[in-house]
């Protein structure tokens, strides 16, 4: 990883973890050219291919247009970095209803960017295999392996729901992954972090998943309908057209958890430290809140699509 660092300067001192990094992990360095942050990708076991290329021109292209977000600097095969941007973290509390609105409008601005996307789908396979999951889990004493037992049933409901819903498009050129702890507020206004998922989907799965991510806490008990309506508002008001109402706003949340569900599960299950990617720690926890959350969260879906009357 040094050798691709060489251009940003002489270190002032050694780069810096960064808390967090639910699929990377992240470094501060500061140099005699100012201050990085340094992404080391996880090329081990991801959950599916990293299109580079393609993220960098997305991102060179979006800064160029002004979407609040740190400056993208190089994108190597195994770093990237931007310059460091100072800002407050985002709780995973319902946001104000202007932060609510901006996200919307620079939603809308980055759906209208004319950017070249060579890569294939996005979309990873649906897969079946909760049974044997938690046969594994219950025979390596996993400490979620009981309640993973109780809800293969309805893992298996969710994994045909993910399969079978349909998306009424558009199809856009999109960021896929604005949660609370990929923004920074600077200012009281938004700033986009964590590019890397970057790609096509479906607008409803978009919107969907940035307006309740934005309107509601760690769980789905407080979901203010004010802060979910304001981020379609900020679309609109962007230029942008909301497509029709319907399950799909909600399909790409619930197929993303799904599977990052799993692939932690796939990382507790090999029981090793892995050198790159989240601590098993952070894996286990991930685990329990997708074990847990997601029958709540697949419950909800008549509530949720209630939000877009």
């Amino acid at each position: 990883m040094i050798n691709d660092l060489a251009q940003l300067g002489t270190p002032l001192g050694p780069m810096i973890r960064v808390g967090g990094g639910f699929a990377n992990r992240l470094y501060r360095l500061d140099t005699d050219q100012g201050s990085f942050a340094v992404k080391e990708l996880n090329l081990a076991d991801r959950r599916s291919a990293y299109h580079g290329d393609d993220v960098f021109r997305l991102e060179r292209a979006a800064f160029a247009a002004g979407i609040p977000m740190p400056e993208p600097i190089s994108a190597g095969r195994h770093t990237l970095v931007h310059r460091w941007v100072e800002g407050e973290k985002v709780a995973e509390a319902p946001v104000s209803a202007a932060y609510a609105f901006e996200i919307g409008e620079i939603l809308a601005r980055l759906h209208s960017l004319d950017v070249d996307w060579t890569a294939g789908p996005s979309e990873d396979p649906v897969a079946r295999d909760w049974p044997e999951l938690a046969e594994r889990a219950t025979a390596t004493d996993q400490p979620w392996a009981d309640e993973l037992a109780s809800q293969v049933e309805t893992f298996l409901a969710i994994a045909q729901f993910v399969d079978t819903c349909e998306r009424p498009g558009p199809v856009v050129l999109t960021h896929r992954d604005i949660q609370p702890w990929n923004l920074l507020a600077r200012d009281g206004r938004p700033v986009l972090l964590d590019w890397e998922l970057s790609g096509m989907l479906d607008l409803s799965g978009e919107l969907g998943s940035t307006a309740l991510s934005l309107a509601k806490g760690p769980g789905f008990d407080d979901i203010q309908p004010t802060i979910f309506r304001s981020v379609l508002d900020g679309y609109v008001a962007g230029g942008g057209t909301l497509p029709p109402s319907g399950p799909s706003w909600f399909v790409f949340m619930i197929g993303g958890w799904l599977s990052f569900t799993r692939w932690n599960i796939l990382r507790c299950l090999a029981g090793v430290e892995a050198s790159t990617g989240p601590d098993l720690a952070l894996s286990h926890e991930s685990v329990r809140n997708g074990v847990r959350g997601l029958p709540d969260l697949f419950g909800r879906r008549p509530q949720l699509e209630a939000l877009l009357v």
